[in-house]
């Protein structure tokens, strides 16, 4: 915890001196009762920028309003990027203060978690048009507030219409995301600027976006009139044209758009899974040309002449150079000493494995290690017996292959292990680099021989997609690590990620502390954990956010512990109410969360492996704290000390129609309004 608690020093020392310099005393005339009034509360904010995306709402919940006003207003103006279990309760803070109204002056993202009961009708397209400027994937786990929020949108509109004109489409934002494929189809072709801000089209999605594109209606034409400049104002949107529609495109206009994709996923701004999408489905087209005119070749020999460093150069190799033909022109030692420049290539997967075939007859005895950190995109490929026989000595070696566009998951373990045999260990720092995620396959010997020290210098790490088994290993690791917190504030603030597989007896504890857990937490807790609680247990442990239980009524973990419930229970909850609903009544349990000594009490259960708590060390006190203890109310401190800025690790995984494997590639320039816009 020393090197942790080390690295707040700093920005303590400079908020301690910015409240010297403009707090009054709490006795001083004028003074609000938060100890800022609403200038003051300004510059406090901005003296707190550095904090902002470490924010933590049981402190929070102890500032003024005008405090929380400039905190909210801050965040905006900075575009600190928050997470949802942060955005939720921040939410909940707000509206508790009355702060919702001013939903101009707040992120996006925040306004998403809002009640959307309380939004006035004069205000709504206006709430809503902001709030379409937000991420929707942050509601993954409140189902029912992101189709309510949908069902508010249309309303704003008037209710559900036939077709979206410009206007609807320009108030909807990233809502359309979430629309059918009829919807897509009937919609102002405006609606391809909407589609441009989704992370991710679904099937149906991409089958709307093909006819509307093939119907000549946008701004591009029919895909006989295309030109490069229209393709490229498409962004992400053209890896998902069909081969169909390749073959339509004129020969010139197709071949310069491939190599500038292929130039831009070699720059590193396409990822190779976006890229790999976009070449399978443009090759295809082009082979179905070929073999129309043409009789291909067997592949037996080499036609195109032998590859060397200079062709590896050329954007359009894999347009000269298919699949057989890279098998029968490319020769061992070009591959050896060219592998690198060869993988920056989006290839498709029956390139991939001709390539690891080669890499076979070429390295007999195993890839030698320098080689495998090249090899991220082909891991996939690999099986846990061939990894076995890999040497890996080196942490650089493990962040290459564990990249989210490296190994499957059931391959993190293999990978793993060969490090571990080579007497390397698993660090705080290689915990970070290669994300929570890659926890979720570590095998729960390997997860044991990680040292407490190590666990807590990486933070907290999100371990939410992972299996209820692992869960309930990776809790029993977290608690080995974090056990020895001063407080019931600090340890839940450190096992928050971890407590998905906590049991009964650990939630009933943070319910008698009144930690005010947010939803998001809340839906990742252990289902069969949660059908123990009761309803007083639920209601302690949510505290201020229990209200948020309508908004995910719908979530597997929370509609299976709704169904055990009667009548009476649900009128309790404010759930006795149409599902249909976006939020019900709000409760006012409140708390303040307890910063009295506690170490946990927790028996042993079956299922958790380990139970003693370490006997190290609490974290040292500095200096810098004595002194703020003074100038500061405890809640304030609190949210400096545990509101430290933390790194983002949150490494999504995409699942690639072309092969089984995820990407972290950046995204492609998103194109100005006017480059889509219909004739």
């Amino acid at each position: 915890m020393g090197p942790r608690a080390g690295a707040l020093v700093s920005p303590g020392l400079a908020l301690l001196v910015s409240l010297t310099a403009h707090c009054s005393p709490p006795n001083t005339k004028g003074a609000s009762q938060g100890g800022l009034d609403a200038s003051r509360a300004n510059l406090w904010a901005s003296a707190n920028t550095s904090l902002l995306q470490g924010f933590w709402c049981q402190p929070a919940s102890q500032l003024s309003r005008d405090q929380l006003a400039a905190l909210i207003r801050r965040m905006a103006l900075q575009q600190v990027p928050l997470r949802a279990w942060q955005l939720s309760c921040l939410a909940n803070l707000a509206a508790r203060q009355g702060l919702q109204r001013d939903f101009e002056l707040h992120p996006p993202d925040l306004l998403l978690f809002y009640d959307l009961t309380q939004v006035r009708e004069a205000n709504c397209r206006a709430f809503i048009h902001r709030a379409a400027q937000g991420d929707t994937e942050l509601l993954a786990n409140l189902p029912d507030q992101r189709a309510a929020l949908q069902h508010r949108a249309l309303a704003c509109l008037g209710g559900p219409r036939p077709r979206l004109s410009a206007s609807d489409l320009l108030l909807l934002g990233v809502l359309v995301c979430d629309m059918d494929a009829s919807s897509i189809m009937a919609a102002d072709p405006c609606v391809l600027q909407n589609l441009l801000r989704c992370p991710r089209l679904t099937a149906t999605q991409q089958f709307a976006l093909n006819r509307l594109l093939a119907s000549g209606r946008t701004k591009l034409g029919p895909p006989g009139s295309w030109n490069l400049e229209g393709l490229q104002a498409l962004g992400p949107l053209a890896t998902y044209i069909s081969p169909g529609l390749w073959m339509q495109v004129q020969e010139a206009v197709g071949l310069d758009f491939f190599g500038s994709m292929v130039a831009m996923c070699r720059e590193g701004q396409l990822s190779q899974r976006d890229a790999r999408r976009f070449v399978t489905c443009f090759l295809e087209a082009k082979a179905k040309l070929v073999s129309s005119r043409f009789k291909r070749d067997t592949g037996q020999t080499c036609i195109r002449g032998d590859i060397t460093a200079a062709t590896l150069q050329d954007n359009l190799f894999l347009v000269r150079y298919d699949c057989s033909q890279l098998e029968s022109c490319l020769g061992n030692r070009m591959l050896r000493a060219n592998l690198d420049p060869l993988l920056q290539h989006p290839l498709p997967a029956e390139c991939q494995q001709v390539v690891k075939t080669k890499l076979a007859q070429v390295y007999p005895g195993g890839i030698p290690e320098e080689q495998l950190r090249l090899i991220p995109s082909l891991v996939y490929l690999y099986s846990c017996g061939e990894i076995g026989r890999w040497h890996i000595t080196s942490r650089d070696t493990v962040v290459a292959l564990l990249a989210p566009d490296g190994a499957l998951e059931n391959q993190t373990e293999a990978i793993l292990q060969k490090f571990l045999d080579h007497n390397g260990t698993v660090t705080g720092a290689l915990l970070v680099a290669i994300g929570g995620s890659r926890l979720c396959w570590m095998s729960p010997r390997q997860i044991q021989a990680i040292q407490p020290s190590e666990f807590r210098l990486a933070g907290t790490l999100d371990i939410s997609s992972c299996p209820q088994s692992q869960k309930n290993v990776l809790y029993a690791k977290a608690r080995e690590a974090f056990s020895s917190a001063r407080t019931v504030a600090a340890y839940y603030r450190l096992m928050r990620p971890y407590l998905g597989g906590a049991p009964v007896e650990e939630l009933r504890h943070l319910a008698q502390a009144n930690v005010s857990m947010d939803i998001d937490t809340f839906t990742n807790l252990n289902p069969r954990v949660l059908q123990s609680l009761s309803v007083g247990n639920v209601t302690t442990l949510l505290g201020q956010n229990v209200g948020d239980l309508q908004k995910a009524r719908s979530h597997p973990t929370i509609s299976s512990w709704l169904r055990s419930l009667n009548q009476s229970a649900l009128g309790e909850l404010g759930l006795d109410t149409d599902p249909t609903g976006p939020t019900g009544p709000a409760h006012s349990t409140t708390g303040t969360p307890s910063t009295t000594p506690w170490m946990p009490q927790l028996a042993p259960t079956s299922d958790q492996p380990g139970s003693d708590a370490p006997s190290s060390g609490s974290p040292p006190a500095h200096l810098g704290y004595l002194l703020l203890a003074i100038a500061l109310p405890s809640g304030l401190l609190w949210l400096l000390y545990w509101g430290t800025l933390e790194p983002s690790w949150d490494h999504s995984w995409g699942t690639c129609t072309i092969a089984s494997e995820g990407s972290t590639g950046r995204s492609l320039p998103t194109p100005s309004s006017q480059d889509l816009e219909p004739d």
